[in-house]
């Protein structure tokens, strides 16, 4: 269903699947869901947990549940994935116009992509022919979510006014300073980061030997044009992304290297 995309009837109320990996309760969601409420019909089905990094995983070995908490909010056993696809493809009655998830509470740039829960939900949305977009806010402090709600805001209000020519995923980080402080909004690429940092070693209070996966990296490439370059000189950056995986430029190498 990749490439296809539903146009808005101008009757039409525009429907937003939003989603997230930190959890329904995550201040970023509720920023999101508060800021598009005006632009559309929202439908928040989130994790009952904080799922960060569990990238495009779907949970087959037990059934999940969905829960609807007092404000609104469903939320789901599962993974931003499950999220994405439960709602999708059983609850919703309609498919929804757009799939946005976040605000994530810390960057997803480069390398970070294929770690993301974030990434990974708009990734499903997108997988089943929507309009994706997964949006964070480039700190841990969290001070300026509305920032990112409003960047998120006015990239549904460009996609009212003037729907894209065929389904996107895009990925948005958005500097957590003040909206007047903002720089502007910058079409990139994705950087790269240094490796990650070793794991940390520990023992538990039961005498076990734990560990625990060490920070990410620095940004390795981070030059101009990169989304990382953007969200240090104030920018709000949006990097189309894409799924097929294959390195075409290594096809002859291979086959040449199998065929000897």
């Amino acid at each position: 269903m990749i490439g296809t995309i539903h146009h808005l009837q101008e009757t039409e109320p525009m429907r937003i699947l939003l989603s997230n990996d930190d959890g329904y309760f995550a201040p970023g969601l509720a920023c999101l869901a508060k800021a598009l409420a005006p632009l559309a019909e929202v439908t928040v089905v989130a994790p009952e947990r904080n799922r960060s990094g569990a990238s495009n995983s779907l949970t087959l070995d037990r059934p999940l549940m969905l829960n609807q908490a007092t404000n609104g909010f469903y939320y789901v056993n599962g993974t931003p994935t499950d999220c994405v696809h439960l709602a999708v493809t059983g609850m919703l009655p309609e498919l929804p116009d757009m799939v946005i998830s976040g605000i994530n509470l810390g960057a997803n740039m480069g390398d970070d992509t294929i770690y993301s829960g974030t990434v990974a939900a708009a990734t499903e949305g997108f997988l089943l022919g929507i309009p994706a977009i997964a949006i964070s806010l480039a700190s841990h402090e969290g001070r300026h979510f509305e920032t990112a709600g409003r960047i998120a805001a006015m990239l549904v209000e460009r996609y009212q006014r003037e729907a894209y020519r065929e389904a996107f995923l895009l990925n948005v980080n958005v500097p957590d300073i003040p909206f007047g402080d903002l720089r502007g909004v910058a079409v990139t690429r994705l950087g790269k980061r240094h490796k990650a940092e070793p794991v940390v070693k520990s023992v538990n209070p039961r005498g076990d030997t734990v560990y625990w996966v060490g920070a990410v990296g620095g940004a390795q490439d981070g030059g101009e044009g990169t989304d990382f370059h953007a969200v240090e000189h104030g920018m709000a950056s949006v990097t189309p992304l894409q799924i097929d995986l294959t390195r075409f430029s290594q096809m002859d190498g291979v086959k040449g290297w199998l065929t000897k």
